[in-house]
């Protein structure tokens, strides 16, 4: 009666360790069809992928300018910002070229260097804008890594790309580690299985 609780106690927690790697796995795949559809596109859009290294010439806070959050926005929805223009040494050549933040920053405004995330507010928008550009200014003598599209004459460069080869091998690494942690618990509770299958024969030949 004892050997036989403990054996229904056995398959139960094969039962549970099996849908428990199961579980990992299925959640694994979901995981990277979700990267796939999101920071894979992200990474393989990008054309500013060649790094050169720049440093600062200049930084200049120009008039307003007009930017609107979406295309084919109404007039409600365009705000003023103080126009940040930063200009380069590309690659130590002595030719200046300007930088923009991202490449979403050069699409939505290609006269701003930058262009604050939230404008509702005006003295924070202005804030902001000064806030970078003294960064800028303070950092001028610094070099730093910087990016620009290789099959295009370079006429601007940015500085920071939204995902990177880095960004996506750790975005991979634990959905990865998630679906070996699942595979090795299926393969152990199968080894289980049969070394108590073939344990059980074992016993009974030598009857």
């Amino acid at each position: 009666m004892l050997a036989k609780k403990l054996v229904t106690a056995q398959n139960r927690g094969e039962n549970r360790a099996l849908c428990l790697g199961l579980g990992m796995a299925a959640c694994s795949m979901v995981m990277y069809f979700f990267i796939g559809i999101t920071i894979v596109p992200l990474y393989n859009s990008s054309v500013c992928t060649k790094e050169t290294k720049c440093q600062v010439v200049k930084a200049n806070i120009k008039n307003e300018v007009h930017c609107s959050f979406f295309e084919g926005a109404n007039d409600e929805n365009i705000f003023h910002y103080p126009c940040l223009e930063v200009w380069v040494n590309f690659n130590f050549s002595g030719q200046e070229v300007m930088l923009y933040l991202t490449e979403e920053t050069l699409e939505r405004n290609p006269k701003c260097s930058y262009i604050p995330k939230r404008m509702e507010n005006t003295k924070e928008v202005k804030k902001s804008v000064q806030t970078v550009a003294e960064n800028f200014r303070k950092h001028q003598t610094a070099i730093f890594p910087c990016y620009y599209e290789p099959k295009e004459r370079v006429t601007s460069v940015i500085l920071s790309r939204p995902y990177q080869l880095k960004d996506i091998f750790f975005a991979f690494l634990w959905p990865s580690l998630m679906l070996i942690g699942g595979i090795l618990i299926v393969v152990m509770v199968k080894v289980s299985q049969y070394m108590s299958v073939l344990a059980a024969w074992q016993y009974k030949t030598n009857i």
